[in-house]
């Protein structure tokens, strides 16, 4: 599965202990994310307004995908155990779950319709499920190796990152038919909507980010980027790209695709989001044990927060607090 090319890069890593103020509260001024930590069977709870880790959830089975919903609720992916899990945000009570008989490894919601997706990386599809009760619903056919997964900016496509075919498959939300297959990068994983629509592709084998117009199926631009691209998120008018080998995240200019900045975070940083007021980007630095926050404006880093080991956070993650 994905994790496993860590291997390549195990040799970098250096034991880093980072110990996180917990803080004794279920209400936080800001957004909250939801981290998943895959060395350490568990989800941190982070209020981003005050900077603070709020608690970790035990999530058992290595958990890697995530997507919050904004309505209480998270849903985290267990690539060991084939788990996915619906959780209450306030009492972190598992409200559903269900064992996926293949690779469960990306997630991502349509609460309009109520479904969740699931990408399975070993069998070259995509489960549907309820998002209630996590029933399957269906499945759709990718390319080898499905791994991210989004869902557009208007609700009506669902992207899906082909890794070992270097497509994307594109599906229609409403029918959950295939749109496109269409050829990107060498191995994309990670990928995301900008609010115009674009769909912006991480390709970890060569090191650059495809644009593609997703409605009728065409490249726009290939535009390059750090060491083994792997996260996309956007704010103030940016795309913001993590490069796993580079510790480092790559901003570009959505209206021109040109390069602004190479802004230094944590070891190893993977899942990225965004804030819901578009003015800071979280950053999972799964080596670091911590989360980066960026000022999207300024393109600084304006703080470190500590998680539990090796997080992940490879979804849509962040979401308002109540």
């Amino acid at each position: 599965m994905r994790w496993l090319p860590v291997l390549e890069a195990v040799t970098k890593r250096l034991a880093l202990w980072i110990f996180p103020a917990l803080v004794a509260t279920s209400v936080a001024a800001g957004d909250l994310a939801y981290v998943t930590n895959q060395n350490s069977d568990e989800v941190s709870v982070l209020d981003l307004e005050a900077r603070v880790e709020l608690r970790r959830v035990s999530v058992p089975g290595k958990p890697a995908g995530i997507a919050a919903d904004g309505q209480g609720h998270f849903y985290a992916v267990s690539p060991d155990s084939k788990m996915v899990r619906r959780y209450d945000a306030t009492t972190d009570a598992v409200l559903a779950e269900v064992a996926l008989d293949g690779g469960p490894i990306g997630i991502a919601l349509d609460m309009e319709r109520g479904h969740v997706f699931v990408s399975d990386w070993y069998n070259a599809r995509v489960w549907v499920l309820d998002v209630l009760t996590l029933r399957e619903q269906g499945t759709l056919e990718t390319g080898s190796a499905p791994a991210g997964l989004a869902v557009s900016p208007d609700g009506t496509l669902l992207a899906c990152a082909d890794r070992d075919a270097d497509a994307v498959s594109v599906f229609d939300l409403e029918t959950l038919t295939l749109l496109h297959r269409v050829p990107v990068g060498a191995r994309p994983f990670g990928l995301g909507f900008a609010p115009d629509g674009r769909l912006f592709v991480g390709n970890v084998g060569s090191d650059d980010v495809t644009v593609l117009d997703a409605v009728i199926g065409k490249v726009l631009a290939t535009v390059p980027v750090g060491a083994r691209p792997y996260g996309v998120a956007f704010a103030a008018n940016r795309a913001f790209v993590t490069n796993q080998y580079a510790d480092t995240v790559s901003v570009i200019d959505l209206a021109t695709l040109g390069p602004v900045a190479t802004i230094d975070v944590g070891e190893y940083p993977e899942g990225i989001d965004s804030t819901t007021d578009d003015a800071r980007v979280v950053v999972a630095n799964w080596f670091s044990n911590s989360v980066s926050v960026i000022d999207a404006a300024n393109l600084e880093v304006i703080s470190e927060i500590g998680t539990g080991d090796g997080p992940r956070a490879f979804g849509q993650f962040v979401v308002k607090g109540e």
